[in-house]
C-alpha cells in the first residue's frame, strides 16, 4: 500500500526516534555495567607495619625535638608522613599497652591491669578468648608475623602463634638481654612459635633480619608485619657490647653453659649504650623501609611508629619527656603521651596532627583498611577519616589506669584520681600539668570525676587478673 508523504515523513521521524532511544539506552547501559563493575572493585588492601619501640620518651627522636639523639630514618617518615602530637599508648607500663593494641579494647578487659611480670605471673596472661588484631587481618586474608617482645603471657599456651600470628620469633618477658636473651628473672626467653631456641645474636639486629624476611616470602599477598622492639629498655646494651646475665632457672642452651659475662654497665657507659640503642632503632627502621622500597611494596604499605609508654625520664642516660610532666608507670602526659607517625604513600598526606590517637584505635583502623569485621564491641575508633581525609574524630572520654590511679580525660580536660587526691588539668593551656585547677573548676571537677568513676567501673566490670604495676 503506497503511503502519503506526510505519512512517510512520521514513519522516518519514529524510526529516528526509536534509533536514538536504543542508542541511549545502550549508553547508559555501558555507564551502568562500567559503575557496577567499578563498585565491585575493592580498594586495594594495604600491607600493615607497624614498629613499636619500648620506653622511648616523647622527646627523644629528632623530630619530636630531640638534639641529643641523631634518627634520621624516622625523622624521614615523620617529615612525609602523619606526625601525631597527641599520641599515646594505652597503658604508663608495658603490657598493657600491647594487650589494648591487640585487642582494640581497654586492656582490663582482657585480664591485663599491670605489668605481666617475669617474677610472679609466669602461668597467666592475656586472655586467649579475646580476639586479636591478628587473628582478625588472619580472617581476612593477611599473613601475620610478629618479631621481637610480646609480653603478654610467658607460658607457651599464651603464645602469639595462638592468637592470630602465622609467624613468631623474640621474646615474652618484660627485657631480655640484648646477646644472651635471658630475662631478668634468669630464664632463658628466646622463642620460635611455642618453643626456645638458641639464636645467636644482638637481637634488634634478628628481630630486623626476620621481619625482611617475613616481608620477602609474603610480598604477593597483604601482610601484617608487628615489630616490637626491646629498645631502649634495660638492659643498656649497644650493638657492640656483650652479654651481661646468666641463666638462673629452667632450660640453658648449651651455646650458654660456662659463657662469661660483663658487669651490667652504669654512668657514662650506660648512657652510651643507650644513646647506641636509640639510634640503632632508628637503623632498623631504615632497613625495614628500605626492603619494602626494594620490593615494590611501599606505595601499598602502610607503616606505624610509636612507642609501648613514655620514657624513664633519666637525664643522665637521654630518656626525655620534653615538656611532659611524669614519666613511665605514672598517669601524667610522661607517662603515656609518646611519638606517634603514620606513613602511607600517596594516601597520607604529610603533616602534623593534634587530635587524640590511642594505641587501642589500630585495630579498628586495621579492620576497615582491610575490609574486615571485629567480633568483639571495640573501644578504639577507626582513623582512616584522619588518615586518608584529614577529618575529625568523634568526641570520646579517654581513661588510663594503672592499679587505682586513674586519668579520665574529655577534650582538653584531664582530670585524675590517685588515692585521695584529684587533680585536674587543662593540657591546652598547660601541656606540662603544672597548675591544679581542681580548686577553681569545682563543677567541671566534680563532674568528670562521677563519669570517671562510672567509666571505670563499666570497664572493670571483669575482676582483672592481678599483675604489677
Amino acid at each position: 500500500m503506497l503511503m502519503s508523504p506526510h505519512a512517510r515523513l512520521a514513519t522516518v521521524r519514529r524510526d529516528g526516534l526509536a534509533s536514538r532511544r536504543s542508542g541511549w539506552l545502550a549508553l547508559l547501559a555501558v555507564v551502568l555495567t562500567a559503575t557496577v563493575i567499578g563498585a565491585a572493585e575493592p580498594a586495594p588492601r594495604p600491607n600493615i607495619v607497624l614498629i613499636m619501640a619500648d620506653d622511648l620518651g616523647y622527646a627523644e627522636l629528632g623530630c619530636y625535638g630531640s638534639q641529643r639523639f641523631k634518627t634520621p630514618n624516622i625523622d624521614a617518615l615523620a617529615k612525609s608522613g602523619l606526625r601525631l602530637t597527641d599520641y599515646h599508648s594505652n597503658g604508663a607500663v608495658c603490657s598493657p599497652t600491647r594487650a589494648a593494641l591487640m585487642t582494640g579494647r581497654y586492656q582490663q578487659r582482657a585480664g591485663i591491669d599491670g605489668v605481666v611480670t617475669a617474677k610472679a605471673h609466669r602461668d597467666t596472661g592475656m586472655s586467649l578468648e579475646e580476639d586479636t588484631v591478628a587473628e582478625l587481618l588472619q580472617r581476612a586474608g593477611y599473613a601475620t608475623g610478629i618479631f621481637g617482645k610480646w609480653h603478654l603471657g610467658y607460658d607457651s599456651k599464651f603464645s602469639p602463634t595462638r592468637q592470630g600470628f602465622d609467624e613468631f620469633e623474640g621474646f615474652v618477658s618484660g627485657n631480655v638481654d640484648l646477646f644472651s636473651h635471658i630475662d631478668q628473672e634468669g630464664w632463658f626467653d628466646w622463642w620460635v612459635a611455642q618453643r626456645l631456641k638458641y639464636i645467636a645474636g644482638y637481637a634488634p639486629h634478628r628481630i630486623t633480619d626476620q621481619g625482611i624476611e617475613f616481608i620477602r616470602r609474603h610480598k604477593d599477598q597483604p601482610f601484617f608485619l608487628y615489630l616490637p622492639h626491646p629498645a631502649p629498655h634495660s638492659p643498656y646494651q649497644g650493638p657492640g657490647d656483650t652479654a651481661n646475665r646468666k641463666v638462673r632457672h629452667g632450660f640453658e642452651p648449651e651455646e650458654l653453659r660456662g659463657a662469661t659475662v660483663s658487669p651490667r654497665l652504669v654512668g657514662d657507659e650506660a648512657a652510651r649504650a643507650y644513646r647506641e640503642m636509640v639510634e640503632d632503632l632508628d637503623a632498623q627502621v631504615g632497613r625495614v623501609v628500605a626492603e619494602l622500597e626494594q620490593q615494590g611494596l611501599r606505595d601499598n604499605t602502610l607503616v606505624i611508629f610509636c612507642s609501648d609508654n613514655g620514657g624513664i625520664s633519666n637525664q643522665t642516660l637521654g630518656s626525655d619527656n620534653g615538656p611532659l610532666r611524669g614519666r613511665k608507670g605514672q598517669i601524667y602526659e610522661g607517662g603515656h603521651r609518646v611519638p606517634g607517625i603514620f606513613h602511607w604513600p600517596g594516601k597520607i598526606q604529610p603533616g602534623t596532627c593534634e587530635q587524640t590517637v590511642l594505641a587501642f584505635d589500630m585495630m579498628p583502623t586495621f579492620a576497615a583498611l582491610a575490609g574486615a569485621e571485629p567480633k568483639a564491641k571495640l573501644d578504639g575508633v577507626s582513623l582512616q577519616p584522619l588518615l586518608l581525609e584529614r577529618q575529625q574524630l568523634p568526641s570520646r572520654p579517654l581513661m588510663w589506669m594503672t592499679g587505682e590511679r586513674t586519668a579520665y580525660r574529655e577534650g582538653d580536660w584531664k582530670l585524675l584520681i590517685q588515692g585521695r587526691t584529684v587533680e585536674l588539668y587543662d593540657l591546652k593551656n598547660d601541656l606540662g600539668e603544672s597548675k591544679d585547677l581542681a580548686s577553681t573548676q569545682l563543677d567541671r571537677k566534680q563532674r568528670m570525676y562521677e563519669a570517671a568513676l562510672k567509666l571505670r567501673a563499666e570497664i572493670r566490670g571483669a575482676k582483672p587478673m592481678k599483675t604489677g604495676s
